[in-house]
C-alpha cells in the first residue's frame, strides 16, 4: 500500500490540499486500496484552520517521516505581499521555523520517501534549507524568492528531482497528484483518474535528464560572490581618488527587522583599488557580499544568509557619518529595514 501524509498547518491552502486528497483517495478506489492518504499535523490530531476563510480541516495523525510513501505540502493562503500576520510570505516563515522543517529534513533522508510540494509548499522548504541547489517550481508570484533562498527555479508545472516533486500554481496540485500516480502506480491507473476527474494533466514533467536543449529559458541565473568596479559619484570620487575608502569602510554592527525576528549582523566593508568588499558576520558565520557596487552615497550588494531563513538578500544602505540605514529584500517578501552604527 501506498501511504500519502498531507501536511496541514494554520493557514494553509484548501485547494493546494484538497485537490491531491482527492485524486490519491480516488486511486485507491480505482486500485482497491492501493493507496491511503490522510491529513497529519506536525504536532499531531488536531482540527487545523486554513487561510481560506477560515475554514477547518481535521487532521487525523501525526507526521511520520520515517514512514515510506509519499508526504505532500500545500502553500498558504492569505494576501500574496506584505509583512501582516496573515500574509503568505509571513505564514511560510513561520512555519520554516517549527519542527516542521526538521521533519522534512528527515523524510528528504528516508530511502522510499517522496516528499511532494504544492505552489508555496517548496517555499516553505526553501525557507528552511532544505532545497539548496535542488530544481524547483512554486507559484509564479514567488519564483524570485525560491531562487533567492538557493534553490533552482525551473519554468514548469510539475518538477520531478527524484525523492522531491514540487508544482507551480494552486491548481498544480491536480498536475502533482496525478503526475506521482502515474509514476508509482503506473499510467493506467493515472488515467483513469483522469476520467474520472475529467481532468487531463497539463503540461511535461520536468526532470534534469535526456538530452539537454541548445538553449533554454527554464532556469533563472543567481548571481556569484564577488566585487565589482566602484562607481561613485561627487563627492565620494575624489575620496576615493585620494585613497581615502569610502564613506562606508569600517565594521559596522547591525539590526535587520524581518517578520520572524531581529537579526544581529557585523559588516565589515573595505575599498581599495577602486573595488569594494565587504562581509557579513552572523554568530558563527560569515560570508562575502556577492556583486557590491557604490553609487554616490548609496551601497548595493546581495548576501546569502542561513538564520532565520535561507535566502538570498538583495540589499541597500547609506550612511549618514556613523550610522548605516537602509533596506534588505527578497522578491517578493516584504523588505526589511537595516540600522546600524560604525565600531
Amino acid at each position: 500500500m501506498m501511504n500519502v501524509q498531507i501536511v496541514l498547518f494554520d493557514g494553509f491552502d484548501l485547494l493546494d490540499a484538497i485537490a491531491p486528497y482527492e485524486v490519491f483517495n480516488a486511486a485507491g478506489m480505482i486500485t482497491n486500496g492501493a493507496v491511503q492518504a490522510e491529513f497529519v499535523t506536525a504536532e499531531g490530531a488536531r482540527a487545523v484552520t486554513s487561510g481560506v476563510g477560515g475554514t477547518k480541516l481535521e487532521a487525523s495523525g501525526k507526521l511520520d517521516p520515517a514512514r515510506a510513501g509519499i508526504i505532500l505540502v500545500p502553500g498558504a493562503a492569505g494576501e500574496p505581499e506584505g509583512d501582516g500576520p496573515d500574509a503568505i510570505p509571513t505564514i511560510l516563515a513561520r512555519i520554516a521555523g517549527t519542527e516542521l522543517t526538521g521533519k522534512l529534513a528527515q523524510a528528504l533522508d528516508q530511502p522510499d520517501m517522496i516528499v511532494a510540494t504544492v505552489c508555496g509548499g517548496s517555499l516553505l522548504l526553501a525557507m528552511g534549507g532544505l532545497l539548496e541547489g535542488r530544481p524547483a517550481v512554486t507559484h509564479y508570484m514567488g519564483m524570485e524568492v525560491l531562487g533567492a533562498t538557493g534553490a533552482r527555479p525551473i519554468q514548469a508545472r510539475v518538477v520531478d528531482d527524484g525523492n522531491f516533486v514540487s508544482g507551480g500554481g494552486v491548481t498544480s496540485g491536480l498536475d502533482v497528484a496525478v503526475y506521482l500516480v502515474e509514476r508509482e502506480l503506473g499510467p493506467r491507473v493515472a488515467h483513469a483518474v483522469e476520467r474520472l476527474f475529467e481532468f487531463e494533466r497539463r503540461g511535461t514533467a520536468w526532470k534534469s535528464s535526456g538530452m539537454a536543449p541548445r538553449s533554454s529559458a527554464e532556469e533563472v541565473d543567481t548571481p556569484q560572490a564577488g566585487a565589482v568596479p566602484v562607481h561613485e559619484s561627487e563627492p565620494a570620487a575624489r575620496t576615493q581618488d585620494r585613497g581615502e575608502g569610502s564613506a562606508f569602510d569600517g565594521k559596522w554592527e547591525v539590526s535587520i527587522a524581518t517578520p520572524v525576528g531581529k537579526m544581529a549582523v557585523l559588516f565589515h566593508i573595505e575599498t581599495a583599488a577602486g573595488l569594494v568588499r565587504g562581509t557579513a558576520t552572523q554568530g558563527d558565520e560569515r560570508s562575502e557580499f556577492i556583486d557590491p557596487a557604490l553609487d554616490g552615497r548609496t551601497l548595493r550588494w546581495s548576501q546569502r544568509i542561513t538564520k532565520p531563513m535561507r535566502l538570498n538578500l538583495t540589499f541597500e544602505a547609506n550612511v549618514d557619518g556613523d550610522q548605516m540605514t537602509g533596506t534588505a529584500k527578497a522578491g517578493l517578501l516584504p523588505a526589511s529595514k537595516l540600522t546600524g552604527w560604525r565600531v
